[in-house]
């Protein structure tokens, strides 16, 4: 199908006009013919129309959408053009381009060599250095990576899945540095000036691997010399997230406090503040807890119902997870995603206090924009709207940005289940006693439709008669904008299937460690989870990384109200034969062509910082264990 630039629309249409008209014009007087019959009731002659229909992204002739022109002569004279009236020989498509205002270019890539371990998660950037920092979560490390070297060549095609032009300049072995002992993975990284800081989690004295008060470690960073280590900060139990404030002054760590495996040791989740002065951290941090809204809390009543609470035996403080932080621009505020919660919590910094907490309620799956594909025995692309079945938006990643002098939240929907070996809430659907009214009911126990759906089972039951009443499911397969109060002003809906599906075919809703086609549709979908936000001359940009399908969306969220789908862009070789074991990072094949898997973490670097001239995006994939770098340039 031709693609023509969207702004030919007016054009086109105005030449169809055009054309119209012209049929009606008087040419050369001719003869005079006979006389016609008399007309019946006063009728005049039949009108030509036009009828436009915009195709979203993910239209199969259209991924990036587009329209469809159609004309056709008005035989009944009601002023609508009927299907029955349409000329289809006429009928035009007309897609937008695949790149509207911006592209991404592969630059830069390394490879670590180790799949399927975490060998590249969170990254960050120090300009002065011109090096990237790449949290290599199990071995303990953060990685160096040199990009003094990258050039705007860019490199396309099956050139990228084994591209490997950046070199490691050393590691930051936090264990080694810190004498301590019991330290486990590194989970985040954060830079700001010339100072990082890296959040590591610690055992507990029973050997529980993360229950224990982890630590922030600071490193001194400079434009020549190697990292130099300062000291360490105690914090709460498992440091998922850092991130410094705009104004460089607070470090803010989301301590998740996740519970061990037979789920009978579940530390409570926090919020550490570290006080930054003159560059130098503190050395001791400020904890925020969630006790007040424990049950018999003096703020337990401010609780929403909709805000999953289901820990066995669990404190409402013990039951809330800190995953990620985002600050507001000006440096007061901080928003944090209560991941397995569906919620966020609303923080004072200065006040170093609890705002609010916010639920986020729930996505419905019954309404045609958010059609999702629920099953991965179905072998097709199986799109359908569910009445009565709905995603917990339940974001990983979030960001904040200002419009208007006003804060909006942007989440990434991943989704996730608390699935122990002490205490699972996930079920399929068809292992629900739905209620036999659900309109659902037949569909909840075919595994090409809803059957092999995974839910919890700690939602849905409206009425409390032990029936479901509703199907709940992880994630909502999208990305979100909220004001600061959480009322959701956007959402993509169900795009990122819909336009996957149209570009991969059965290669859509993948898992990252093989190529086998629809294996995550009963499972969160392309379960989006990185998230990064970039201002390009006027425009504001948001990019989404896909961590099951791979590769990453962009959208122009400039104007919250406003916003428009940009690009896809992957670099994963579907036709690649490999599996990857994410427990012992084994591989069978070669996953040296298999591209990259599972992005984790993204950074956006302004052109003002960039080694090369030009705005960067830096992703971390957690499973083909690489970094890349895409070179962002308007078009």
């Amino acid at each position: 199908m031709k693609r023509f630039p969207q702004g030919k629309t007016a054009l086109l249409v105005s030449s169809i006009m055009a054309t119209m008209l012209l049929t009606a014009c008087n040419g050369d007087d001719g003869q005079a013919g006979a006389q016609g019959m008399d007309g019946i009731n006063g009728d005049v002659g039949l009108s030509a129309l036009v009828a436009l229909t915009s195709l979203a992204v993910g239209d199969a002739q259209c991924p990036f959408g587009g329209q469809q022109i159609e004309t056709g002569v008005d035989i009944n004279s009601d002023g609508v053009l009927d299907a029955s009236e349409v000329d289809a020989a006429q009928t035009q498509i007309m897609c937008n381009q695949a790149h509207n205002t911006l592209s991404a270019d592969l630059v830069g890539r390394y490879q670590s060599g180790v799949y399927g371990l975490s060998a590249a998660e969170i990254v960050d950037y120090h300009p002065a250095s011109q090096s990237a920092f790449v949290v290599n979560a199990q071995s303990g490390k953060v990685d160096v990576v040199d990009l003094s070297m990258l050039t705007q060549a860019p490199v396309y095609a099956e050139a990228g899945y084994s591209l490997n032009n950046l070199s490691k300049k050393t590691d930051l072995n936090i264990s080694v540095d810190t004498g301590l002992t019991l330290l486990g993975a590194v989970n985040s990284v954060s830079v700001s000036g010339n100072l990082l800081a890296a959040a590591v989690e610690r055992a507990d004295a029973l050997g529980n691997a993360t229950q224990g008060n982890g630590i922030v470690a600071f490193y001194r960073l400079s434009d020549s010399e190697l990292p130099q280590y300062l000291s360490f900060v105690d914090v709460g139990a498992l440091p998922d997230n850092v991130v410094f404030s705009p104004d460089g002054s607070m470090l803010l760590v989301a301590n998740e406090g996740e519970p061990n495996s037979a789920y009978d040791i579940d530390p409570e989740g926090s919020i550490a503040l570290i006080a930054i002065t003159n560059g130098v951290p503190a050395t001791t941090a400020t904890l925020i807890d969630f006790n007040d809204f424990n049950v018999g809390g003096s703020r337990n009543a401010e609780l929403s119902p909709l805000i999953k609470i289901n820990g066995p035996g669990a404190s409402v403080a013990q039951d809330l997870e800190p995953e990620y932080i985002a600050v507001s621009p000006d440096s007061q505020t901080a928003y944090v995603s209560l991941q397995e919660n569906n919620a966020i919590a609303v923080i004072d910094i200065k006040a170093a206090a609890v705002k609010s907490i916010i639920a986020l309620g729930l996505k419905d799956f019954g309404l045609d924009a958010n059609k999702i594909d629920a099953s991965d025995k179905d072998d097709a692309i199986n799109i359908q709207a569910y009445a009565g079945v709905y995603g917990m938006y339940q974001p990983d990643t979030i960001a904040s940005y200002r419009w208007n002098n006003t804060d909006f939240i942007v989440t990434a929907n991943e989704g996730d289940s608390r699935d122990y070996a002490g205490f699972s809430e996930e079920a399929r659907a068809a292992d629900l006693s739905l209620d036999p009214n659900h309109p659902q009911f037949a569909a909840a126990q075919d595994k090409t439709q809803l059957g092999r759906l995974k839910v919890t089972t700690s939602m849905g039951d409206d009425n409390n008669d032990g029936l479901m009443d509703k199907i709940v499911a992880y994630g909502g397969r999208s990305f979100s904008i909220w004001t600061a109060d959480g009322q959701q002003v956007f959402d993509s809906a169900g795009d990122f299937e819909r336009i996957t599906a149209a570009i991969l075919a059965m290669n859509f809703n993948n898992n990252n460690d093989e190529n086998k086609g629809d294996s995550r549709s009963d499972d969160k979908g392309p379960e989006p989870e990185a998230l990064a936000l970039g201002q390009i001359g006027s425009r504001t940009y948001a990019f989404i990384g896909l961590e099951r399908t791979s590769g990453f969306m962009i959208y122009d969220i400039t104007n919250p109200f406003a916003v428009s789908f940009v690009d896809y862009v992957s670099n994963r070789n579907f036709d690649a034969d490999y599996v990857i074991d994410t427990d012992t990072g084994e591989v069978e094949g070669d996953a040296t062509l298999a591209g990259d898997l599972g992005p984790e973490g993204m950074k956006f670097i302004a052109s003002q910082y960039s080694p090369t001239g030009l705005p960067l995006l830096l992703i971390g994939n957690e499973v083909s264990g690489t970094t890349t770098v895409y070179q962002l340039k308007l078009q």
